[in-house]
């Protein structure tokens, strides 16, 4: 077959399968399928839970994201807030606040650092800070804790040290240190802080709440790198108030040198000693020793810190003599010019005996106080109405606090009976069967020097107090009581010592012996109480020697010289004019002289 006939032949048809009647239809895919419909349902639901999300945390419950994101750029900053100042009545400083730093740590900001693998910085900040470096290693490797103080109020110098280090996680913290430049001098009276400036003793811890104040506070949102970039609220703090104190700091300074000078002289336990001025009844100086030094706190012993002049009672013996003088006085049973039979020195009283040194006779009322005569002191006591004598010794502020309010004072220990023996009116005349403090005593002859006017003690200047100015005694009769002491310090009385040449100084001595159980013991408290000058009274001091070791126990011996130190200092630092110095007065002088160099 030719090429021609091939090409012209017609093709033939593919035969079509008997069993396929209809051939197939060409079908077009569809746009939308299943798997469409379940993408979009998906996206659709993924961002109707995305909106309602948002809705819930913006709309409907907003604070916990706003209190993450304020945790992470909100800060509140304190200003600096110091401590009130207490100064004397001259404004000497007694207690200031300075600046001061606290080093803490950051443990969590320490272990991410790795800043515990560098351990010659950690033995450096351990030598500074005086401990192990293991020991403060451990402090500071636990990351769950985000603050730990290393040490507070620490030095500038290792302040500066410590920055120098540069340890990360390690930093300074702004705080006060308290410090008293006084010292020791007026550690009882002022008292000391903690290391969070919280009063902890004396002034201090009683007005607590009126030297601290509260520092300005302002919150501030800040950015990542910590810098200030708002500053949403501002808040003023509350000032801290100073503290003006009735004390004369020159006074106080040579009152504690001269109680200390005779702790250590005459080899005592402890004294203690009160300066008042009688007319206001404001407390000049009140020292104690032993003392202690609120600058180092290693000397802070329980017993140091203790204010034996407001805390500690004891019987004050002979000193509470001119009481049974002024009961007797004030009750009529007596005159100023009486005479009183003591004879034969001696008596027995319900089984029990009293007695003067030696048969004294007949004596006046002077030299009743003068010669200290327990017999004495015993009939006048026994002259007047038990309920009458009771009164008197209440109203002098025998029973009762000074009206200082400080810190453990003491009301005194006295047992009131419903019957009383005249054996008991008798010692009680003598200054036994009661004890007082020694701000009680001063505030007695604080009275006494007044006129009879019992005012309650202050030390704090300027501040009203609860109690008020009270007239326990008829001003002639303390007046003349007040001259009747005067003789103690005079050729012949117990308390020659005592008297401060240039001036005329009424006084008693008081040496008792200290109650043990089942009776009295060996041991000796001596006081010396008195007023001054006589002829115009300005201070009322007391003087206590506790348990005086030495081969001195009379007051007379002890008490009295250290009180005329402290008086004839006071007297000149208070410009206090000396009376006209007579020939009993150089005559006096000399004699204490001699006494003071037997």
């Amino acid at each position: 077959m030719t090429v021609s006939a091939i090409i012209q032949k017609p093709r033939r048809r593919p035969k079509t399968p008997k069993n396929n009647k209809q051939a197939n239809k060409k079908v077009a895919p569809g746009f939308v399928q299943w798997r469409f419909w379940v993408v979009l349902c998906c996206v659709v639901l993924v961002f109707a839970c995305l909106a309602f999300r948002a809705a819930y945390i913006q709309v409907i419950q907003p604070d916990r994201l706003i209190e993450q994101g304020d945790n992470r750029t909100v800060r509140v900053r304190d200003n600096a807030s110091y401590r009130g100042l207490i100064t004397d009545r001259h404004g000497q400083q007694l207690a200031v606040s300075v600046p001061a730093q606290a080093i803490y740590a950051d443990p969590k900001i320490i272990v991410e650092n790795g800043a515990l693998s560098d351990r010659r910085r950690w033995l450096a900040l351990a030598e500074v800070l005086e401990t192990d470096a293991d020991t403060l290693i451990n402090r500071v490797d636990n990351p769950a804790q985000r603050f730990v103080y290393l040490q507070r109020q620490v030095t500038p110098a290792m302040a500066t040290f410590v920055k120098k280090l540069n340890i990360p996680g390690i930093y300074l913290r702004e705080e006060s240190k308290r410090y008293y430049p006084a010292g020791e001098v007026s550690s009882h009276i002022i008292g000391f802080t903690d290391v969070d400036d919280k009063g902890l003793e004396g002034i201090e811890r009683l007005y607590n709440d009126w030297l601290t104040g509260t520092p300005d506070k302002r919150k501030i949102r800040q950015n990542a790198q910590g810098n200030q970039i708002e500053i949403i609220e501002e808040e003023a703090g509350k000032k801290a108030n100073d503290l003006i104190l009735t004390i004369d700091q020159r006074i106080q300074a040579l009152a504690f040198r001269e109680i200390k000078k005779a702790t250590q002289l005459f080899q005592a336990t402890s004294a203690s000693v009160v300066v008042v001025d009688v007319h206001s009844g404001e407390i000049l100086a009140l020292a104690n020793t032993p003392s202690y030094n609120p600058n180092n706190r290693s000397t802070v012993k329980s017993f140091r810190v203790r204010n034996r002049a407001v805390t500690d009672a004891f019987e004050p013996g002979s000193a509470l003599k001119p009481l049974a003088v002024l009961a007797a006085l004030e009750f009529g049973s007596v005159q100023k010019d009486s005479i009183i039979d003591t004879s034969p020195g001696w008596a027995r009283l319900g089984g029990s005996r009293i007695q003067d040194p030696r048969n004294f006779g007949e004596i006046s009322l002077t030299e009743i106080i003068q010669r200290s005569s327990n017999m004495g002191t015993s009939k006048l006591a026994l002259s007047v109405k038990k309920e009458f004598l009771m009164d008197t010794y209440y109203n002098m502020g025998l029973m009762e606090d000074t009206g200082s309010n400080m810190v453990g004072e003491s009301s005194g220990l006295f047992h009131e009976r419903s019957r009383w023996s005249n054996f008991e009116l008798s010692t009680l005349s003598f200054g036994y069967g009661i004890s007082v403090t020694a701000a009680q005593l001063a505030r007695m002859y604080a009275t006494i020097g007044n006129g009879g006017v019992k005012m309650p003690l202050s030390i704090i200047k300027g501040m009203e107090n609860l109690q008020q100015p009270e007239r326990v005694l008829s001003q002639e009769n303390a007046y003349a009581v007040l001259e009747m002491m005067e003789t103690v310090t005079q050729k012949g009385g117990s308390g020659i010592k005592a008297a401060v040449p240039g001036y005329r100084v009424a006084g008693k001595t008081g040496t008792s012996r200290k109650a043990v159980a089942g009776g009295y013991g060996e041991e000796y408290v001596n006081i010396f109480a008195g007023v001054a000058p006589v002829s115009n009274p300005q201070i009322a001091v007391v003087v206590l020697i506790n348990e005086p070791g030495g081969d001195k126990y009379y007051a007379g011996d002890t008490a009295a010289p250290t009180f005329s130190a402290i008086v004839s200092a006071t007297l000149h630092m208070l410009n206090i004019p000396p009376d006209a110095v007579t020939a009993m007065d150089a005559e006096l002088a000399l004699e204490k002289q001699l006494h003071a160099a037997r």
